[in-house]
C-alpha cells in the first residue's frame, strides 16, 4: 500500500500502469497522459474503474476513492456498475425537476403542428401563463397537487368560468403528459371527474353565455354608411367580413390562393375552418371590388396583410375600427347575429341556407354524413342580397 510518491509520479512519464497498492494504479499514456483507476476482478473478469486525471485528482484523493471502491467490493458490489445507477439517479431526479412551465411549453410544441392555426396556440400560451405560471410554473412539475391547481382556477371560476374550464382542461392535459414522460407520478390533480368536481361548483351552474353584442339589422346600412367613411385596410376588412358573414380570423389569415376572382369564390380549406369542413363563400359584387382595391395595392399573401411586412394583422384590429366609430356597444362578431336575424326575418330562405352561410354544423354525425350540398347557388342569392341590404 502506499508504494507511490508525489516526487515519483511527477518524474514518470513512460507509457504504463504505476501500482500504487490496493487496486489504485497511476496510468499513463503514450501521449504521457497520467490518471488514475481501480483494477479489479469481477467473476474473473479483469475491469478498470476510471477515478478521474491526476491535474484534477491527487494521490490522497485517489486513496480515498480506491478505499471506497474496496468498501463496495466487500459488499459484493461492482464500482462500476455503482457509478453507472448513481449517474442514471441523478438524471431521474434531473428529469423529475423539470418545472411545470418547461413541461407545458414542450407539450405546446410538441402539440404545434397538429393544431389547426396559430391563434389555438396563442390561447394556450396566454391561459397558462396569466393564470397557471404565476403559482406553480417555477415549481417541479412533480410538486403540483390539487391545493395548487385551485390556486390557479378559483380566482376566476365565477368570473371568468369558460376561460377557467378551458385552464383546468390544459392543465389536466400538461401533467398527463408528464406522467407519460416519467415527470410525476399518481392521479392528476386536475381532473374534473371524481376529483374537482367535489370542491368547485358545476360549470353549468356558474357559466353564464354571453352573446356577442350585435347591432339590429334594421340599422345596418346607417352603420354602413359610417363605416365606409373610415379609411386604411382594417375598415376593409371589417366590410368584407361583414359582407361575407366570416370569422373575424378567417378574414384576417385569407391569403390570394383562396380567392378565385373569375368565379367570385373565397374557398377556405378544412384546416382554415372551425368546423374542419372546408367551406366555399360566394363573393357578391361588394366584396368583389373590395378584393379588386386590394389586389391593386398588393404587397402581400395576405389579402388585408398587416402593418409588418409579411404579417397579417391581430384579431383587435376590425374591433379598433369600431371603437373609432364610438361604437363600443358592438362586436365584430356580433355581425353574423345581424345577418342570420335578418336572414329569418327578411328572406323566405330555408334556414339551412343562412347556417351553411356561416359554416355552423347542421344536426347531428349522421346527418352531416349524408348532408351532400352546400347550397352553394342559394348561398349566391342570399350573400347578393345581404349585401345590397347593408347597403340600403
Amino acid at each position: 500500500m502506499s508504494k507511490l510518491t508525489a516526487l515519483q509520479i511527477s518524474r514518470l512519464s513512460k507509457r504504463g500502469l504505476y501500482g500504487d497498492g490496493g487496486g489504485l494504479y497511476l496510468q499513463i499514456t503514450a501521449a504521457g497522459v497520467k490518471s488514475w483507476i481501480f483494477r479489479y476482478r469481477d467473476n474473473g473478469r479483469l475491469r478498470n474503474h476510471g477515478l478521474g486525471p491526476l491535474g484534477t485528482v491527487s494521490l490522497a484523493e485517489a486513496r480515498e476513492a480506491a478505499l471506497a471502491c474496496r468498501k463496495l467490493r466487500l459488499q459484493g458490489i461492482d464500482p462500476i456498475e455503482a457509478k453507472k445507477q448513481k449517474r442514471a439517479t441523478e438524471k431521474l431526479e434531473a428529469a423529475k425537476s423539470i418545472t411545470f412551465a418547461e413541461c407545458a411549453n414542450a407539450y405546446i410544441e410538441a402539440h404545434r403542428a397538429g393544431w389547426k392555426n396559430a391563434k389555438h396556440v396563442y390561447q394556450w400560451e396566454m391561459s397558462l401563463g396569466k393564470h397557471a405560471f404565476p403559482v406553480f410554473g417555477d415549481l417541479p412539475v412533480a410538486a403540483v397537487d390539487a391545493p395548487l391547481v385551485l390556486r390557479a382556477l378559483e380566482p376566476i371560476w365565477d368570473k371568468k368560468n369558460e376561460t377557467a374550464r378551458r385552464l383546468r382542461g390544459r392543465i389536466e392535459r400538461v401533467l398527463d403528459w408528464a406522467k407519460v414522460r416519467g415527470y410525476r407520478t399518481g392521479e392528476n390533480p386536475a381532473a374534473w371527474k371524481g376529483n374537482l368536481s367535489h370542491t368547485l361548483p358545476a360549470p353549468k351552474r356558474v357559466a353564464r353565455v354571453k352573446h356577442h353584442p350585435a347591432l339590429p339589422h334594421a340599422q345596418m346600412s346607417t352603420f354602413w354608411r359610417e363605416l365606409a367613411k373610415q379609411s386604411g385596410v382594417p375598415a376593409k376588412a371589417l366590410r368584407f367580413t361583414i359582407l361575407t358573414a366570416a370569422r373575424t380570423s378567417e378574414v384576417l389569415l385569407a391569403t390570394w390562393d383562396e380567392v378565385d376572382m373569375e368565379a367570385a369564390v373565397w374557398t377556405l380549406s378544412a384546416e382554415r375552418m372551425k368546423m374542419d369542413r372546408e367551406h366555399r363563400v360566394p363573393l357578391p359584387p361588394q366584396a368583389m371590388t373590395l378584393l379588386q382595391e386590394q389586389y391593386a395595392q398588393r404587397t402581400s399573401d395576405y389579402i388585408f396583410p398587416g402593418a409588418k411586412p409579411g404579417q397579417p394583422y391581430c384579431d383587435r384590429v376590425m374591433t379598433m375600427v369600431l371603437y373609432r366609430m364610438q361604437r363600443r356597444d358592438i362586436r365584430v362578431h356580433g355581425f353574423r347575429s345581424t345577418f342570420r336575424d335578418w336572414a329569418a326575418e327578411c328572406t323566405d330562405f330555408p334556414d339551412k341556407v343562412p347556417e351553411a352561410a356561416l359554416a355552423h354544423k347542421q344536426g347531428n354525425d349522421v346527418e352531416v354524413a349524408y348532408l351532400r350540398t352546400d347550397f352553394f347557388d342559394q348561398r349566391r342569392q342570399l350573400m347578393e342580397r345581404w349585401a345590397a341590404y347593408c347597403e340600403g
